[in-house]
């Protein structure tokens, strides 16, 4: 068996023995979420609003999952 799909297999166990799959990915989730509200506050300044931050950083994890989907249709159009 290949570390591949050693550690495949390892992740697959591993979620089988999760319980609440929400909780387990809720730290990355939040931690994601911050990072583009990070970013957004830093391009936007210290004047912008809390309003104004949300905003550009929803538009930010838009943009994000739209290239990852666009990547991914790339990936499975190649293959």
């Amino acid at each position: 068996m290949t570390a591949a799909a050693a550690a495949r297999v390892a992740a697959y166990e591993s979620w089988a023995r999760t319980p609440d799959r929400s909780a387990r990915t809720a730290p990355g989730a939040r931690g994601l979420l911050a990072k583009f509200e990070r970013e957004a506050r830093e391009r936007l300044g210290p004047d912008a609003t809390d309003r104004q931050v949300a905003q550009a950083a929803d538009a930010a994890r838009r943009a994000h999952y739209s290239r990852m989907g666009a990547a991914s249709a790339a990936a499975r159009q190649a293959s």
